[in-house]
């Protein structure tokens, strides 16, 4: 079920914003630390790595036990894709999971260390879809949009709407002035490229332009190094980053999606990490002053979020950028903690000792830091409750 206008609609506005450290923080636990079997860890999606990161370490800052914490989609010491973790004392080494799909993948295929299972939620930034088993349960936590980005100077007209998003991505118009309503744009060929295949952002934007069943076309790339389907390094394009050379080639005809709460924190909270070509080789370079979030640095490169259906992705300028609250609906969507339902149940529902962590009164949902954080990281923050575009709606 797909949670579109109403996460805008009720979204509030958190201006607040809370002194940060002015080191930088890898993410993952902290160096040193592996989770005990009672402490509540989670895997997944790269949008949400971050924001989860530092409300981990609100929450661990004033609890002893049972702790919080988060393992990022890709090591942030550079290591390759898919490296091995162990997500807690006792449990048996896993690659790690590369986005929101491979997350929930592996939370429904957890293991248990003793009475707890290895893992007790995913981090997806794809909202519940009709193929996911009813063995578990989306926790909506925050909100989101996705747009379409392209460099600047693009050949790309001013304004797309899903129609042309999808004669794009499925690769029935390969050149600018072949897309509808646009007979007089550029003959260019379009360089359509899209985040690897377990990336949330790209199944939620696959399934907004109606090919979440077809999927794109074979003119689309998914290579970080090369364009073009045929690419030797295929699959490898990080969801939400625009510091990748195949994004950086042939810049005139670039267009791939991107998060909107992503780009705003990396474009105006996230401290810089050099030039693109700098960011690419160590996309951890960077040093936060004491207002920059403390996770994540500023890898959007020069990539630029444009208007969709009419609507501009953002509202505000600098610091006070924000979503717009009346960005297409059809892009909208919650960001999530999926978890496993207790054994027998079919219902949505949330375990009882998750409860105090993602449920509508949990600390997500109602610390004043995590709110101030959902913001300062680009999402939309809700209001609490049980119902659909509500902070702990199990869905």
């Amino acid at each position: 079920m797909r949670i579109v206008s109403k996460l805008l609609v009720a979204a509030t506005t958190v201006a607040a914003v809370t002194a940060m450290m002015a080191t930088p923080a890898l993410a993952d636990p902290p160096s040193g630390v592996t989770p005990k079997p009672s402490d509540v860890v989670g895997v997944g999606s790269d949008t949400t790595e971050f924001l989860f990161d530092q409300v981990s370490a609100d929450y661990d800052a004033v609890h002893s036990t049972n702790k919080l914490y988060s393992w990022d989609a890709l090591n942030p010491n550079g290591a390759p894709q898919g490296d091995p973790i162990v997500t807690k004392s006792g449990c048996a080494s896993i690659p790690r999971p590369f986005g929101s799909g491979a997350g929930v993948l592996a939370l429904e295929n957890t293991t248990k260390t003793g009475t707890h299972p290895c893992i007790d939620y995913a981090r997806s930034s794809s909202p519940r879809s009709t193929t996911d088993p009813n063995s578990i349960t989306y926790i909506t936590l925050a909100g989101d949009a996705v747009t379409y980005s392209t460099q600047p100077g693009s050949n790309a007209p001013s304004n797309l709407d899903t129609a042309d998003l999808t004669a794009i991505y499925s690769c029935h118009a390969t050149k600018w002035n072949a897309l509808p309503d646009h007979p007089g744009t550029s003959t260019a060929t379009i360089a359509a490229m899209l985040p690897q295949s377990a990336s949330g952002t790209r199944k939620f934007f696959l399934g907004a332009i109606g090919l979440g069943t077809a999927g794109p076309g074979p003119c689309v790339s998914t290579s970080n190094m090369v364009q073009g389907a045929a690419g030797a390094s295929a699959n490898t394009l990080e969801e939400n980053e625009g510091i990748d050379p195949s994004l950086n080639k042939n810049k005139a005809n670039v267009i791939f999606p991107f998060s909107i709460g992503k780009w705003i924190a990396e474009r105006w909270h996230s401290a810089s990490c050099g030039t693109v070509a700098q960011c690419f080789a160590n996309p951890t370079n960077c040093t936060p002053t004491a207002t920059q979030n403390v996770f994540g640095c500023n890898t959007h490169g020069t990539l630029l979020l444009r208007t969709l259906n009419g609507t501009a992705p953002t509202v505000g300028t600098g610091g006070s950028t924000s979503i717009n609250p009346g960005f297409t609906s059809t892009f909208t969507r919650p960001l999530s903690a999926v978890v496993n339902n207790p054994t027998g149940v079919t219902t949505p529902t949330i375990p009882t000792y998750l409860k105090k962590y993602f449920g509508p009164t949990g600390f997500f949902c109602t610390s004043t830091k995590a709110k101030n954080h959902i913001h300062k990281y680009g999402f939309l923050v809700l209001p609490t409750g049980s119902g659909p575009g509500h902070c702990g709606f199990a869905n």
